[in-house]
């Protein structure tokens, strides 16, 4: 197989003896001109007068005719030996690389241009560029993502940016193509200012950024909420050298604009503040609207003041100095500055600011519009002050403002939190007749007024009006608000019946669902929140399977903590443990700040275990639990006698840094004297009096009140303290052990703090990992099957109460600690155990939702 011929060289190679070309004179730099000279005083803060630009320009010529002289001087000049012989090696140097480019080749052609090796161990048609991108791809797609996509033509690429020429012209349709790609690749990446990709992006689209172009910029950008991307890329643009003096005051307020929409009140702060030190942008009226807009959204009353002091005042000498001398650079504020202060007032229940704007209003000239007397409505409205209310809205008939449909839902609004029911439906029946289009808020406003009052027939009236208007939201979410309503009235027969009308009307949501679950639980109606809940599961399973209408109803988080809560109200604890397995292996988690509670009342319902698993999960997804999850699994131990798992657990809140004094384990124990029986409390201070490893709090401090504790006992006349000497002496060297740590020397105690501070720090990752907190639970069967046998044990020291019979059956547990399960172990047993369903869901009851 015949080889390609080689392409002919593009050099060839000098001979050794030939001198080198000379280099072409460089061309003289020209001595600025006037206007040049004009422009630069300017951006350095001076005015120059005709007499000091005719000197600078005398001094930049004579500047320029004496660099022109040196110039012809240096070229004139023979060159030396050592400088020929350096420009002779240079010139070979290049005229050979030049040479084997030519025969051999770039390094990631391959053999395509000439005879060169293959390169690569036999890659064949994968290689070079190609194998390259492949092996990117094949590594971290997404990551090299960006390296491998070729949209732009490489010629577009020519390395560091350069200054556009002053007659750059682009084609529109391929400066629109680039704007579009550089609008894309800034949506797809999160890049900061200071992100080597966002220059190298910002050079390869080869733009000219002027203002045309950056706004059409922050218009993509803005389409898709992407504010940070704005913000970089407007800092970076003007932070260029070609662009610092080319700022835009419409670039800049297009940014507050974007900031504002985002609720950005911070950075659309700092970003004004930066435009009142500039010269170029310092902000018009069109940039103190955007900014007050802002700020009054995001409640900031004391900032927004602070804008329009600024309005009227002068602006610092360096900006002065840099504009023409008759600009006028104080304003003042109008109706849309005071009704953003108005709107700020409303956030911040500031209700007497609102006689402030009105009067400053008065002062200016300016005539409130609507928006102004509902705004002031509406703060009155959010501080209580009805009176107020109803005095704005009279004022605002007697100036002959038209009310909008806002007014009244805050009319509505007001009559409802007074009790005056029948004036908010006169209210709205006022606004029908005046012509003024209703809008979905001011009938959802009085449908709910009307069931928190229990005519949930009546507002069903209004649930017809609402079908005939245009709807921001979903009606599902009318029916929700309607239903809690009427809960929070009292009307529970009423929550019902909303609830099945709603099905003639629409399809309910999750949400909805949720809402009745715990009106059922709060009002001991088991068997329909438990009929609801297996609908919801039983809907769910059928969308899933033949694409049921109902496919919305996924069980969330709340909807599996709304039933737990119903089953713990009515005691049903075998549903309990049916729908905690169920939550489990869904991946919901209990909200410990809300119900704890729960855990609690289930462990002491004879169901320790789920506080077991509870503690188990949290650790192990690196959360601190509640202190009340602590002390009840300590108070469940004691009672199991199950000391090392309790001395274990103290260490647990010890690193975790969970502080429990002396006075609350005394009051826990107090609390719960009628489950430790004496000999269990004198067990457990001779098993702490034999471990060494109670040095730190909470143990030390639970030590302490457990000795206050058997003290008391000892008074009270108990007939173990004298049996024997032993349990003596272990107090006693358990006190002197205790004496011993509490006096150790100050570098003990450093020592100590540093190692509890290591603790901390692994705590996240050490605990949760060990398996520190384990043990055998099986949720598939009851633990009440050995009653007898285990209630038997009570029986062989002293005297022990019934109670105390009866919660140790049903709290013991014999299962050993070596071999016990940790919570993602549980998990699969239970996903394991779901494959043979312990409890069938009623066939009858998946037609609730259904009619």
């Amino acid at each position: 197989m015949a080889l390609p011929s080689a392409p002919p060289p593009r050099f060839h190679l000098q001979e050794p003896g030939a001198k080198p070309s000379p280099p072409p004179s460089r061309r003289p730099r020209p001595a600025p001109t006037t206007e040049t000279l004009r422009r630069r005083l300017l951006r350095k803060g001076v005015s120059p007068n005709p007499k000091i630009l005719h000197a600078l320009r005398k001094k930049e010529a004579h500047k320029a005719l004496r660099r022109a002289r040196k110039d012809t001087a240096a070229a004139a000049a023979a060159p030396s030996d050592e400088a020929l012989d350096t420009e002779d090696e240079e010139a070979r140097f290049r005229a050979a690389a030049a040479e084997y480019r030519a025969l051999m080749g770039r390094p990631w052609d391959g053999a395509a241009r000439g005879v060169a090796p293959s390169r690569g161990g036999g890659l064949g048609d994968g290689e070079g560029l190609e194998g390259l991108k492949d092996m990117l791809a094949a590594r971290r797609g997404d990551g090299f993502r960006w390296l491998l996509d070729d949209d732009l033509e490489a010629e577009a690429v020519p390395g560091k940016q350069r200054s556009p020429p002053a007659d750059w012209k682009a084609d529109a349709g391929d400066e629109e193509r680039r704007i579009e790609w550089l609008v894309t690749r800034l949506n797809e990446d999160d890049l900061t200012l200071r992100d080597w990709r966002l220059t190298r992006m910002m050079r390869k689209a080869d733009l000219l950024y002027n203002e045309d172009n950056l706004l059409k910029i922050l218009n993509g950008l803005e389409a898709r909420g992407n504010w940070r991307q704005a913000l970089s890329v407007t800092e970076w643009v003007y932070n260029e050298n070609n662009y610092r003096h080319r700022k835009s005051r419409f670039v800049y307020t297009k940014l507050l604009s974007i900031l504002g929409k985002s609720l950005r009140a911070t950075e659309a702060l700092r970003v004004f503040t930066s435009m009142r030190g500039d010269a170029q942008i310092y902000p018009d009226m069109p940039a103190y609207h955007s900014i007050a807009v802002t700020l009054g959204r995001a409640g900031l009353l004391n900032e927004l003041i602070k804008i329009i002091e600024c309005m009227r005042q002068k602006p610092s000498k360096k900006v002065m100095k840099m504009r023409r001398k008759d600009w006028d650079p104080f304003l003042e504020p109008d109706v849309l500055i005071y009704n953003s202060v108005l709107n700020a007032c409303v956030i911040s229940q500031q209700w007497k600011g609102v006689f402030w704007v009105f009067q400053q209003m008065r002062i200016n000239g300016l005539s409130p519009t609507g928006a102004s007397f509902g705004l002031a409505m509406e703060v009155m409205l959010k501080a209580k002050k009805y009176d107020f209310v109803q005095k704005f809205f009279e004022k605002m008939q007697k100036r002959g403002v038209p009310p909008r449909a806002i007014t009244f839902k805050v009319l509505v609004r007001a009559f409802w939190e007074q009790g005056k029911i029948n004036e908010a439906v006169a209210a709205v029946t006022d606004m029908e007749q005046r012509g003024v289009v209703g809008s979905a808020s001011v009938y959802y406003e009085l449908a709910c007024c009307l069931c928190n009052n229990g005519r949930w027939k009546d507002a069903m009236l209004q649930v017809e009006k609402l079908k005939q208007i245009p709807l921001t939201k979903p009606l599902e979410y009318t029916f929700t608000g309607m239903i809690l309503a009427s809960y929070d009235g009292g009307y529970i027969y009423e929550c019902i019946s909303i609830f099945e009308s709603m099905k003639d009307h629409c399809t309910p949501n999750i949400g909805t669902v949720n809402v009745m679950l715990k009106v059922y639980g709060h009002c001991d109606m088991f068997g329909k929140a438990k009929d609801l809940f297996e609908t919801t599961k039983a809907c769910f399973s059928n969308s899933l399977t033949f694409g049921h209408e109902y496919s919305l109803l996924k069980a969330d988080g709340y909807t599996y903590s709304s039933m737990l809560e119903a089953c713990a109200s009515a005691q049903q604890w075998e549903y309990f443990e049916y729908v905690y397995r169920e939550m489990a292996l869904s991946h919901h988690h209990l909200d410990q700040s809300k119900y704890a509670w729960l855990l609690i009342k289930a462990s002491r319902a004879g169901k320790p275990y789920f506080l077991e698993h509870a503690l188990d999960s949290m650790l192990e997804r690196g959360e601190i639990p509640d202190v009340q999850l602590f002390t009840e699994a300590i108070s469940q131990y004691i009672t199991q006698r199950d000391y090392d798992r309790m001395l274990q657990l103290l260490n647990v809140m010890s690193d975790a840094s969970v502080n429990v004094s002396e006075l609350q384990w005394c009051n826990l124990l107090q609390k719960n004297a009628h489950l430790f029986s004496v000999d269990v409390l004198q067990d457990l201070l001779k098993y702490f009096s034999t471990r060494d490893t109670v040095t730190a709090d909470p143990a030390l401090s639970f030590v302490r009140a457990l000795q206050s504790q058997c003290g008391a006992t000892s008074v009270k006349g108990t007939s173990l303290m004298a049996e024997g000497t032993g349990i003596k002496e272990c107090e006693f060297s358990l006190l002197e052990n205790t004496e011993k740590t509490s006096s150790s020397s100050v570098a003990e105690q450093d020592q100590f703090s540093y190692k509890n501070v290591c603790s901390n720090e692994l705590f996240d990752v050490e605990v949760c990992r060990s398996g520190a907190i384990r043990r055998d639970i099986s949720l598939s069967a009851p633990r009440l099957e050995n009653k007898h046998e285990k209630s038997v044990l009570g029986q062989g020291g002293t005297q022990v109460s019934a109670i105390d019979e009866v919660l140790d059956s049903m709290n013991s547990c014999n299962s050993s600690y070596g071999a016990i399960p940790s919570a993602s172990e549980i998990l699969e047993i239970w996903e394991q155990a779901g494959i043979n369903d312990m409890f069938p869901l009623k066939t009858g009851s998946r037609n609730t939702l259904g009619g």
